[in-house]
């Protein structure tokens, strides 16, 4: 999502990863956030593929758009909402509720403190990491298409 104070939320960022010990990639593209002088346990890069890159991580953190929210389910990782607008609170709320991610923190209301304990939780939570790896092995195992066609047949 484009970002109004890039340089500052890129210096939260890297200042939780700090707090929590933890390593990061941080997808630079539309947000703008600052990628030269990262420490070596911060990587930048500017696309990837979430079906390839979410299912090697401990955890995603996201603006709560559907298709990016989708990704971090079916990879059966916890994922931090920060949501922005739109759709994004809502499947925030859906993370929280399924117990595969915490509250989700609005954009606005994004501190070092608040992100540092969502990071902390979601690595160290090992009932909310297990219900993420258990609803990610759900939807891997749906089949969509048949799914939609079989509900549209019923329809005629």
């Amino acid at each position: 999502m484009s970002n109004s104070k890039p340089e500052e939320t890129t210096r939260l960022v890297l200042n939780a990863l700090a707090a929590t010990n933890q390593r990061g990639i941080i997808l630079a593209g539309w947000g703008g956030l600052h990628t030269e002088d990262l420490p070596g346990t911060v990587f930048a890069v500017d696309s990837v593929p979430f079906s390839w890159l979410f299912p090697r991580l401990a955890a995603v953190v996201h603006h709560g758009g559907a298709g990016t929210t989708a990704a971090g389910l079916r990879a059966g990782v916890p994922s931090i909402v920060i949501p922005f607008f739109g759709d994004q609170p809502f499947w925030g709320s859906r993370v929280a509720e399924l117990g595969v991610g915490p509250v989700p923190i609005p954009l606005r209301k994004l501190t070092i403190d608040r992100l540092t304990q969502a990071i902390h939780t979601v690595v160290s939570d090992t009932a909310m990491r297990q219900r993420s790896v258990e609803l990610g092995a759900k939807i891997q195992a749906e089949d969509g298409i048949a799914r939609a066609v079989a509900v549209i047949h019923q329809l005629e």
